[in-house]
């Protein structure tokens, strides 16, 4: 196995990519008979957070913790998110970070319980958010670039969980619908499965990249702070940009741009 990156170890919020962790751990009980996938929940109107899915929904909704999880994976719905983590609980998806080996991984809760403690903070030092995130990200759910592509290589590799497990997170990974991100960065024959995280002033996504010849990669990249006048777009392909320098590195040529591992 081989690695490059640049500040690999430093701690980084992690925003939705969080969601990566919270849903192999509902996979991971599924698997083992210790919750039905197809149980029912409601999600109510007025537990909605801001974001893409039902937060846009004018009334409550019941559906599956599956199909919670798809929504959470493949358009990063907050309050689906966060019914998982309701029923799978926080101790759990702690513990399997800790099982995992992701030494510097944090998780205090879902989307709700992070936006709280961010608000909190901001109240509290008068800093705004943006300041937080790029100086104090030990204080909620963070990890670092290094510790993220160990959880990809073990999902990829089936060592994380259940093979089925596994394979469920893959396949969400790869229904991702944002593909500005680390996928602007390769072409079509290449493969790529990724969770995406956004907050005011960070812009992340976590992927595994795979080539027809074999090779497998998984990026990790990150940028906190202003977006200096460029536009969503502009900041989202930079990310593409600096996965395909590193992938590239491995395969032989460019500067490493993120955190990245090789295997297989």
């Amino acid at each position: 196995m081989r690695q490059v990156g640049r500040l690999a170890d430093d701690p980084v919020i992690l925003a939705s990519v969080a969601k990566v962790l919270i849903v192999l751990e509902f996979a991971r009980q599924a698997a083992v008979g210790h919750l039905d996938p197809a149980e029912r929940v409601v999600l109510r109107r007025d537990d909605r957070l801001g974001g893409w899915g039902t937060a846009d929904f004018a009334d409550d909704v019941e559906l599956s913790l599956r199909d919670c999880a798809l929504l959470a994976m493949t358009i990063s719905d907050n309050t689906a998110a966060d019914a998982i983590v309701d029923r799978v609980g926080v101790e759990p998806v702690r513990l399997l970070a800790v099982e995992l080996g992701l030494e510097r991984t944090r998780f205090t809760g879902g989307p709700r319980a992070l936006l709280h403690a961010l608000l909190d903070e901001e109240r509290a030092s008068g800093r705004d958010l943006a300041a937080i995130l790029a100086e104090d990200p030990g204080g909620t759910t963070s990890s670092t670039p290094a510790d993220i592509t160990r959880l990809l290589r073990l999902v990829w590799t089936d060592e994380a969980a259940p093979a089925e497990a596994c394979a469920f997170v893959r396949d969400l990974m790869a229904r991702q619908l944002v593909r500005t991100r680390v996928a602007s960065g390769f072409g079509p024959r290449v493969r790529v499965s990724v969770k995406s995280g956004t907050l005011p002033g960070l812009r992340s996504e976590a992927g595994v990249v795979e080539y027809p010849d074999g090779g497998r990669y998984a990026v990790a990249v990150c940028a906190v702070g202003p977006d200096g006048g460029r536009t969503a777009l502009e900041a989202d392909m930079a990310l593409g940009r600096a996965a395909r320098e590193a992938v590239e590195c491995l395969r032989g040529s460019a500067v490493p741009g993120a955190g990245l591992v090789e295997w297989g």
